[in-house]
């Protein structure tokens, strides 16, 4: 008899109007290396207007969408070490990656073809990936992060996508040392935080 998945209530979109509506679905089983996650916040990046309303059109109705997504650990497999219940911890835009290809070695599962997106994936078990727009999340804890304390839940959502879209190229182009100049085309979701770590890189 096959184990019954985590119960989760999230909002999804069930058409390209973009509409969320509840939804009710279940998560998959916690597996030995998952961590299972009650979500406190999650960010809105345009990503998500553009997935819920079909825009790219690989839209998997019905779709829940979000992916800086911020939380509490409430369970960990038996194969978890990093997190216990009760940490404060991320999810970001992926979960999953086949962890031998090129990209991977280098550290940039976010090149990997066999990338596993957060929401409106396909995942391992062929189920559509649903994301944190929801009450519950089940990750594999490689794509798991923790969050720093002192460091405000809510604020630390937004830095899963829109933060490391703009922090990681800033690190790998050298802009990360003081007396470096930073020209910043647009000040929106991403802009402003480039602003913020130019300044606290000096």
């Amino acid at each position: 008899m096959a184990q019954e998945g985590k119960p989760a209530l999230g909002w999804a979109a069930r058409d390209a109007s973009g509409l969320l509506s509840p939804y009710s679905f279940s998560r998959r089983v916690q597996k030995e290396d998952d961590v299972t996650i009650k979500v406190l916040f999650c960010g809105i990046c345009h990503t998500d207007l553009h997935v819920a309303k079909n825009e790219w059109g690989n839209a998997m109705y019905p779709i829940v969408p979000g992916h800086e997504i911020v939380g509490v650990v409430t369970g960990v497999g038996r194969g978890v070490r990093s997190f216990k219940a009760g940490e404060t911890v991320g999810v970001g835009s992926f979960v999953g990656s086949c962890r031998a290809c090129e990209s991977c070695g280098k550290g940039y599962e976010n090149y990997c073809p066999a990338l596993l997106l957060t929401c409106n994936g396909v995942d391992y078990d062929g189920a559509t990936t649903q994301g944190g727009f929801a009450d519950v999340l089940v990750v594999n804890q490689d794509y798991v992060l923790r969050v720093p304390e002192g460091l405000p839940p809510a604020g630390a959502a937004p830095l899963l996508c829109a933060g490391v879209t703009v922090y990681s190229p800033m690190v790998q182009y050298g802009l990360d040392a003081p007396g470096m100049r930073l020209g910043v085309v647009g000040l929106g979701g991403l802009g402003h935080m480039a602003v913020k770590f130019g300044k606290a890189f000096g």
